[in-house]
């Protein structure tokens, strides 16, 4: 099943908590048991899996890929905006998560993160579930 869902950022650039999202994709889906990767369509933004039960490993991870100074680097592309391409590089365009008897199968402390790194904007995940 394919379920595609929307996303709002709101500052330039935030790690937004999408689990709930994904989960709510699961029971829409009616599947219990296979595989689910989340897809982020879009070149400026990314999407990671990582700690969710403090908020500062979001803020401290962002400060992280800032510190690599792509914001003040001289580049030619003409948007003003590849250090959000370079850092949605990094953070990758996509994960897979396992599906369990209807349970995502993530790490106690985890949780899907959509990154943004170009914002503020609108923004689309693609959610595909397969299995049974």
């Amino acid at each position: 099943m394919f379920i595609e869902k929307e996303i709002g950022s709101n500052l330039r650039e935030e790690f937004i908590d999408i689990t709930h999202t994904v989960r709510d994709a699961v029971v829409e889906s009616g599947i219990m048991n296979g595989i689910i990767t989340i897809f982020v369509p879009h070149t400026t933004a990314g999407i990671t899996i990582n700690e969710n039960a403090d908020p500062d490993v979001r803020t401290d991870i962002i400060h992280g890929l800032s510190s690599f100074g792509f914001d003040s680097m001289d580049f030619r592309h003409v948007e003003g905006n590849s250090s959000a391409h370079i850092k949605s590089t990094l953070t990758g365009s996509s994960v897979t998560v396992i599906l369990k008897d209807g349970e995502l199968v993530l790490g106690t402390w985890q949780g899907i993160y959509f990154c943004e790194y170009d914002g503020p904007r609108r923004r689309k995940i693609q959610i595909k579930i397969s299995g049974s």
